[in-house]
């Protein structure tokens, strides 16, 4: 079984400990079945696959390709949805190194706005320099608004983690998704390419991938059959960025994340859900017969790879961000009973529109271009 990280405990509000289940070996992102994993594929990526002889390999490929040079010195990033899992913890290891940092968040209700609000809190108390951390409350759809906010900041790196996620929500109400991610992303291009920023990294999602049955999900893979909203919408995202690219020679990474679990983590995520519902004897749902997988990807994993793909401007590219081998429902739900020494009430509910039966991250090409491992 693969692990998961650190040692599982009980859920805090304010940092969201949902997720220190998972080893350090293993890997996740933004799962938007908020139940559940999916069973790893039969083959499961092993240490020595990354280590000696693979390394020699990669390396010998990567002397072919042009060298990035990862930018260093200071720099002024905005970084959006910065009050939420990801961009709070992206803001927190920018600024914790030296950069300033402009967060932009529109601190909506999708989970308790307490929360982001204690992470917004955490920062400004950490960083008490003026000017180190500015925060601007707003819809980065609002035109003015974030026409006035570029006039007055001039970020030159822009660190776009602002999206509505969640796929089952998507199915609900497909509008909003329509209008926080694809409407938000292009104006934010839009404003990127005017006031020549210089790399522009932004959040998107394995959901992209639908039903793949390859054993590791590749970036090569055709990725035209979304099956929810959300995944149509950082598809479109992904074709938006490559448009923005060709047309103004904009630098855009785009970051497919896979179950992210950790300090800080969404409390409508598995992980969040199950510690706390199993330790206080409260019931679970379990969608389908447990054996679908995630491959759950420690936060602090997922912050490396956004900083490296910040620091390492490209023309055009596409990373996956995920550990590599996947965990089932079952074991995911072993491990929470394990830790917090309950057994688990469980309530069997049918497989939900929506999901897909496993995840698993090949990143091979973020090991080759961005230095990634997790």
């Amino acid at each position: 079984m693969s692990g998961l990280k650190h040692t599982m405990s009980m859920p805090v509000m304010h940092e969201g400990d949902a997720g220190n289940t998972l080893n350090r070996q293993d890997r996740e992102e933004d799962d938007n079945n908020s139940s559940g994993t999916h069973n790893a594929p039969s083959v499961a990526r092993t240490e020595s696959e990354f280590s000696d002889a693979s390394e020699d390999d990669v390396m010998s490929r990567v002397e072919h390709r042009p060298k990035v040079q990862p930018h260093v010195g200071y720099k002024k990033v905005l970084v959006t949805g910065g009050a939420g899992f990801i961009g709070s913890s992206v803001a927190d290891f920018l600024l914790e190194r030296g950069d300033d940092v402009v967060i932009v968040d529109e601190m909506n209700d999708y989970y308790d706005v307490k929360i982001k609000e204690s992470n917004l809190v955490y920062l400004k108390e950490r960083y008490p320099e003026d000017g180190r951390v500015v925060i601007y409350k707003g819809d980065i759809c609002d035109e003015d608004f974030m026409l006035n906010l570029f006039e007055t900041e001039r970020p030159r790196w822009i660190c776009h983690m602002a999206a509505r996620a969640g796929v089952r929500p998507s199915i609900q109400d497909p509008y909003v998704y329509i209008h926080s991610n694809i409407k938000g992303t292009t104006h934010l291009m839009e404003l990127a390419h005017r006031f020549d920023v210089q790399n522009f990294v932004f959040a998107s999602s394995s959901s992209v991938y639908g039903g793949s049955k390859s054993t590791y999900f590749s970036e090569e893979e055709n990725v035209d059959n979304p099956v929810s909203p959300y995944a149509a919408s950082k598809k479109a995202c992904e074709l938006l960025s490559y448009t923005y690219h060709h047309l103004y020679k904009l630098n855009v990474t785009a970051l497919r994340f896979f179950t992210v679990y950790g300090p800080r983590g969404r409390p409508d995520m598995a992980p969040f859900k199950f510690i706390d519902r199993v330790s206080r004897g409260v019931e679970i749902q379990q969608f389908g017969d447990g054996s679908s997988s995630r491959d759950y990807t420690y936060i602090d994993d997922i912050v490396d790879g956004v900083v490296r793909s910040i620091d390492r401007p490209h023309p055009y590219e596409i990373f996956n961000l995920g550990k590599g081998s996947g965990t089932s429902l079952k074991e995911f739900i072993g491990i929470v009973e394990k830790h917090v020494a309950k057994k688990a009430v469980i309530r069997l509910m049918p497989d939900q529109p929506g999901d897909v039966p496993y995840t698993c991250a090949d990143v091979d090409k973020a090991y080759e271009l961005l230095g990634y491992k997790s």
